[in-house]
């Protein structure tokens, strides 16, 4: 393994850490995807459920535009290789 790969390693494992945290806490985790415009992203919950949600206009908070069905979370768990949480 390369050290660029050690250090992506280790900072994917911190993200998980904090993913994991975070959701713990009942906190939503934001996922940024190159999928989505800019302004928007993916919040996942620890109920399981994950919306996309944008920006609003001040700024400083997002808006859901849409819950994603279970099978979508499921499949964008899967092409993000998230484990599914369980609270």
């Amino acid at each position: 393994m390369t050290q660029v790969q050690k250090l992506e390693q280790i900072g994917h494992n911190a993200i998980m850490r904090v993913r994991i945290n975070k959701l713990r806490r009942g906190k939503p985790f934001m996922i940024n995807s190159p999928d989505l415009p800019s302004y928007q992203c993916y919040m996942e919950y620890a109920d399981g459920k994950i919306t996309i949600e944008q920006i609003n206009e001040s700024g400083n908070d997002f808006k859901a535009i849409r819950e994603l069905s279970p099978e979508e979370a499921a499949q964008l768990r899967v092409a993000l290789g998230l484990t599914p949480f369980h609270a």
